[in-house]
């Protein structure tokens, strides 16, 4: 094996001859290194699930997220922490629930954990009681960044929940939230692992029919996820990230890493079905398969960046995740598995029924073709290539037109599951009480503060009240309804005041992730103010968060099609390829974003992926999210079966006979390919969390949509319309091509 590998390195070797041989000459340090990195990286990733944040939705420099700071900082107001649901047996006013309650507040007020609350008694407000006088609200705001509150909220939760009696408390607010969002996360990711694993290796014995390259393959896949795991873990030092990081990269680590695998390992079988030495048909796979994995990881990752131009950690965080996961899968598919074949030999080619080494197999890349379903295929859509085209893209286009009734809204506790605790305590405040105790939207007037203000304060707070949908205004100078003053000043009209300024609490009848919210933002930004306002609340979140998804739209939109255009050309020589594979991309995944809206949004076929509830809205940032990572990810697909078209291209010159031979050549391939994607994105949608669900099923479907219509029918149709137009390159781009090419050797 040596002195094969030393000829065929040689002094100017081809750097995958160097490559190979390097490899081979330092086998046992490479495997003992590359063992003793990953079980380090894995200790060391395990840290990742107690750092983990549950939010990011918003823009941390949005005006509502700056108005939330604001109540926070000079205030100690604004949305809760930490709400406590205190429910007597009859009435919270009966004597032995009222001693109680007074009892578990003042105990709160002293805990050091706590930097503000709010509480039915003594006072009893009306607002923080419900409509059936049997529960009353301690709304809590907590010390400490966000994994300290989370934590205390926990605490605090678990210490009043057997101290109280006659009262039960139960818990809602964005801390105890995000809690149950990781737990929760947890659980699903072990039981999607539980569920996946053994799909997959199941998947990937029956494609080799040989277990030795089935695990080889799937040897990538959890090197690469253990990789992530232990980058995720680092950037918790420096920046907040996302619990759903870690089912993306489970589920899409596994999923890339294990389709390079089969592609690499599947050309290297054919190699030594064709005759080849087992260094030969290393070399050959590098040279091919490998080099087109490598622009292909490549692609994915750029694909993926262009989610770091918005300013939600919660896209940052899974684009993090998504680029790491991707990068690691191409490295360790090129660097790790080879070294692996290398070792085993022979042994990645023994099935049954299996010729002996130098022999050649009916899948090996010598096969004749003209008898397999995917060049019948080919040719069957070739003879009617205009038909085919119209024919699909209407069925994408009726598929996709459920997506021009999209409501968009942001993920509260309703993404959790009707059983969940938080979900129902907060269901209970959402439903039961005066809309005055969680009030939609608060509006801080920096710097305007003191007696001389008053006025102004007032004649603003009258102009507030008489907004559509808002139904009381309270702030420093008294309560107002329609326009005027209803109930003057009290004792707790002062907690609207402070050092900072004056802020307002606005009731309203609106729903925040409606369309009546979202104009009610529109119209409190639009009052004229006595100082520059910031209106904050969830209505405005979601406003900001819409409007910093369409300015950075665009640009993320901008750098997926220059990316795809820049290495497509690079990949192919050719100009109308990367366009056609754009419009394509393009096309499909409207189809998926219009079957989301159909399922998610509408509620219909919810039994495809179990229960969730159903609110109306669809996350203004999932749909932002799935284009990112299925872009990138419809691209291994173009790129191997261009590969294999090229090839033939170049050795026939026939654009037909090349789409037939390549989409037979690699049609079974990618078919099984997306159904190792599609059982790993699967198994995401299998989470008692909504927003995973819909991830993995819109993926499940990109892929599926990617794998069938997109590849087996529109690619041949539309290449064999375009014939010799497929390689049309400008003489400048041509001289581009040939200096920074990228196709396989």
């Amino acid at each position: 094996m040596t002195r094969m590998l030393d000829d065929v390195a040689g002094r100017r070797a081809p750097r995958p001859k160097r490559l190979v041989r390097m490899l081979w000459r330092w086998r046992c340090a490479f495997l003992a290194l590359t063992v003793l990195a990953t079980v380090a990286l894995g200790i060391f990733g395990l840290g990742v699930f107690g750092q983990l944040s549950g939010g990011g939705w918003t823009p941390a420099n949005s005006e509502s997220a700056r108005a939330d700071a604001a109540l926070r900082e000079h205030f100690r107001s604004g949305n809760p922490d930490l709400v406590l649901l205190a429910t007597a047996p009859k009435s919270v006013d009966e004597p032995r629930a009222a001693a109680a309650g007074r009892g578990l507040t003042q105990r709160l007020r002293t805990d050091s954990r706590v930097q503000h609350l709010d509480s039915y008694w003594p006072q009893g407000e009306p607002a923080l009681r419900s409509r059936d006088r049997r529960t009353a609200l301690i709304s809590l705001r907590l010390l400490g960044n966000e994994r300290e509150v989370t934590n205390a909220a926990e605490s605090i939760r678990r210490e009043v929940a057997t101290s109280t009696a006659p009262l039960t408390t139960t818990a809602a607010g964005r801390a105890v939230a995000n809690r149950e969002l990781e737990a929760q996360s947890q659980q699903d990711l072990v039981r999607a692992e539980l569920v996946a694993a053994p799909l997959i290796l199941f998947i990937l014995v029956r494609v080799f029919g040989n277990v030795i390259s089935a695990l080889l393959a799937l040897s990538v896949g959890g090197i690469a996820v253990v990789g992530t795991l232990a980058i995720l873990r680092a950037l918790t030092e420096f920046t907040q990230v996302s619990i759903f990081a870690v089912n993306l990269t489970t589920a899409l680590g596994f999923a890339l890493a294990i389709d390079y695998g089969l592609f690499i390992i599947t050309r290297h079988r054919e190699e030594l079905a064709a005759g080849r030495d087992v260094g030969e048909a290393v070399l050959a796979s590098l040279r091919t398969a490998g080099r087109t994995v490598f622009f292909s990881a490549l692609t994915v990752t750029l694909s993926i960046a262009a989610l770091l131009v918005f300013p939600m950690y919660f896209l940052r965080s899974l684009a993090y995740a998504g680029m790491s996961v991707a990068a690691l899968a191409g490295l360790t598919a090129v660097l790790v598995l080879p070294l692996c074949l290398l070792t085993a030999g022979h042994r990645v080619d023994r099935r049954r029924g299996s010729p002996p080494p130098g022999g050649r197999h009916r899948d090996s890349a010598a096969v004749e073709c003209g008898q397999g379903f995917f060049y019948r295929t080919a040719r069957i859509v070739m003879r009617r290539p205009l038909v085919t085209v119209i024919l699909v893209t209407l069925a994408l286009l009726i598929v996709a037109s459920p997506f021009q009734r999209v409501e968009f809204g942001l993920s509260d506790d309703r993404a959790l599951s009707a059983s969940s605790p938080v979900h129902q305590a907060t269901e209970v405040m959402r439903n039961g009480f005066d809309a005055r105790a969680t009030a939609m939207a608060s509006i801080v007037l920096p710097g305007l503060t003191g007696s001389p203000s008053a006025p102004k304060l007032a004649d603003y707070a009258r102009r507030v009240s008489l907004a559509p949908h808002v139904l009381r205004v309270d702030t420093a100078t008294g309560s107002y309804i329609g326009g005027s003053l209803r109930t003057p000043p009290t004792p707790l009209s002062a907690r609207f005041s402070g050092p900072g300024g004056d802020w307002l609490s606005v009731a309203t009848d609106a729903e925040p992730y409606s369309a009546e919210g979202r104009e009610l933002v529109g119209v409190l930004r639009a009052v004229p103010a006595p100082v520059p306002a910031l209106v904050g609340g969830d209505a405005a979140a979601l406003v900001d968060t819409t409007a910093a998804v369409g300015d950075r739209g665009g640009e993320a939109v901008a750098i997926i099609g220059l990316v795809t255009f820049v290495l497509l050309f690079l990949f192919t020589g050719s100009v109308l390829i990367p366009i056609k594979a754009v419009l394509v991309n393009l096309l499909s995944l409207t189809a998926t974003f219009g079957a989301i809206v159909h399922v998610f949004q509408e509620g219909h076929l919810r039994w495809l992926v179990g229960g969730f509830l159903v609110t109306g809205t669809t996350d203004t940032l999932l749909p932002v999210l799935m284009f990112c990572l299925t872009f990138g990810v419809s691209m291994d697909y173009e790129m191997f079966l261009l590969s294999r078209i090229m090839e033939e291209h170049r050795r026939t010159g026939d654009t037909a006979a090349a789409v037939a031979v390549g989409l037979e050549r690699t049609g079974r391939l990618f078919t099984a390919a997306a159904l190792v994607i599609a059982t790993a994105m699967a198994s995401m949608a299998t989470s008692h969390l909504t927003p995973l669900k819909l991830l993995g099923m819109g993926l499940t479907l990109a892929v599926v949509i990617d794998a069938t219509l997109v590849r087996m029918l529109l690619v041949p149709a539309i290449m064999k319309m375009a014939g010799g137009a497929n390689w049309w390159c400008p003489a400048p781009l041509r001289f581009a091509h040939a200096r920074f090419g990228l196709a396989e050797g």
